[in-house]
């Protein structure tokens, strides 16, 4: 009798680790899998296009509709005629790449400095408590606020615009890496150690690595303060021995009361900052994704 009664139980814990198993094969089956491009097409350019699209269609509907003022809101093809007249006169890419190659070489600057920054932050307590707070802080100081010190401190030339993209941010890239390493599992640093990786033997094959997600996001909240700490110079401090960026272009259109060139630059600006982050930092993140197992295939 007692054997008739525990036969129900020893089959159903039979069943239970048979879906447990059978749970974990799927699991294990799950791949990585890398998107054609028609999938890149359609899930990341096409939405997009879509949105600008709709934007322009709203926007000439208000102008045909005269809701406000040409002065106050230019057609979209006079913003165009604007593009196709700095085009024709070749200053179109001058101009773009001259904000460009100074925010990436600021940022370079500022990943080079935030880096090892934010690791002694992380890593040495009386650093953290004294550095800290201050970097908290400089993180939420509008980087406009170190124009004007920067233009008594070197003038106007590209010194000024390094530092401050330098101030707005090296914070960023510091906080982000004291934020990705604070949520490594202490067991992976415990293991670390235990195998040799000390110092910046650890630094480079455990802290990192397992702190890339968090060091990620702050390198690419970097950028945005980079590229929103330039334009911020690059308005208040133009000056035609900086050349003309496109800062200096919005500027520019506000001093000539020229609407059309003020919208074109805006737009420019909006553009470069979403092309970087498609370009260099969207891929980065679906490559730490798929190396974590975390893209896989629905």
């Amino acid at each position: 009798m007692a054997s008739t009664d525990t036969t129900p139980k020893a089959s159903a814990k039979n069943d239970d680790l048979a879906g447990l198993e059978a749970g974990l094969d799927a699991l294990d089956a799950v791949q990585t899998h890398r998107a054609s491009l028609r999938e890149v097409f359609t899930q990341k350019v096409l939405p997009p296009l879509l949105a600008v699209g709709l934007v322009l269609i709203v926007w000439q509907v208000l102008v045909a509709a005269e809701v406000t003022d040409e002065t106050k809101l230019p057609a979209p093809s006079a913003v165009w005629d604007s593009l196709s007249g700095m085009w024709l006169k070749g200053t179109l890419v001058e101009v773009i790449w001259t904000s460009v190659s100074r925010g990436l070489l600021g940022f370079l600057l500022a990943l080079a400095i935030g880096t090892p920054l934010g690791l002694l932050v992380a890593r040495v307590k009386f650093v953290r408590a004294a550095i800290g707070p201050i970097l908290q802080g400089l993180q939420s100081l509008p980087s406009v606020a170190w124009v004007p010190p920067a233009v008594l401190w070197f003038g106007l030339d590209d010194a000024m615009m390094y530092t401050v993209i330098l101030l707005g941010a090296v914070p960023s890239i510091a906080n982000g890496l004291v934020s990705g390493i604070d949520q490594i599992p202490p067991l992976f640093l415990r293991a670390g150690r235990t195998l040799g990786a000390t110092g910046l033997s650890g630094a480079r094959h455990v802290v990192m690595p397992a702190a890339l997600p968090g060091y990620l996001a702050g390198l690419k909240q970097g950028w945005a303060f980079s590229w929103r700490s330039l334009m911020a110079a690059e308005i208040i401090a133009s000056s035609p021995d900086l050349g003309l960026g496109l800062g200096q272009l919005l500027e520019n259109g506000r001093n000539n009361i020229d609407l059309p060139g003020v919208f074109l630059a805006i737009l420019l600006i909006l553009v470069v900052g979403i092309a970087i982050d498609l370009l260099i930092f969207s891929p980065v993140e679906r490559w730490v994704l798929r190396t974590r197992g975390l893209l896989v295939k629905s």
